[in-house]
């Protein structure tokens, strides 16, 4: 090989090399996500509720808080239509006409209520809501969908607990088996 095709070849992996660190160093790209970052969106709950957070709810809290924060698009008591309705609906899957998709009739784990709550409401203000305001306006739509009572308290030992509805009409998949 030549002197010149040599100082060629080592000028090309100089400037990749130099293009790769380039990249690295600017925004956000090439970069590991810190233990932080990940974590701040780590936070899926599955149907078993393994991750559930700390705290608690009832009913009677959740209903302040849905006041406050729900009712704007779900509506007195989740009666919202048609499309952000939360309460009733038992007994339309099956049937003649259109089902009524609300927690107390289509949805098949309380964990999934939380998960979505926590991650997605309110619409305006996703994320914000403490542990205990998602436990209790998640005890506060399940008792008005008539699946808990308007005692029991929501956490991370009750919540999975509760048997939805419709808890039956999906069907399930395991992994590896």
């Amino acid at each position: 090989m030549s002197m010149r095709n040599a100082l060629l070849i080592a000028a090309s992996v100089l400037a990749m090399a130099s293009a790769v660190t380039s990249a690295a160093e600017s925004p956000n790209l090439g970069r590991v996500a810190t233990p932080e970052e990940i974590a701040s969106w780590d936070i899926s709950i599955g149907p078993d509720g393994v991750g559930l957070p700390p705290g608690s709810g009832t009913s009677k809290q959740g209903e302040a808080v849905y006041a406050a924060k729900c009712t704007a698009c779900h509506g007195e008591k989740g009666a919202g239509k048609p499309n952000d309705q939360l309460v009733g609906g038992q007994g339309t899957l099956s049937g003649d006409k259109p089902p009524v998709k609300t927690v107390g009739s289509f949805w098949p784990y309380a964990t999934t209520v939380f998960d979505y709550v926590r991650r997605a409401m309110p619409h305006n203000e996703s994320k914000s809501l403490t542990n205990d305001e998602v436990y209790a306006v998640v005890a506060y739509i399940l008792n008005l969908n008539g699946i808990i009572a308007d005692t029991d308290k929501m956490d991370a030992q009750t919540l999975g607990k509760v048997k939805m509805p419709n808890r039956d009409g999906f069907v399930t998949f395991s992994r590896g088996k």
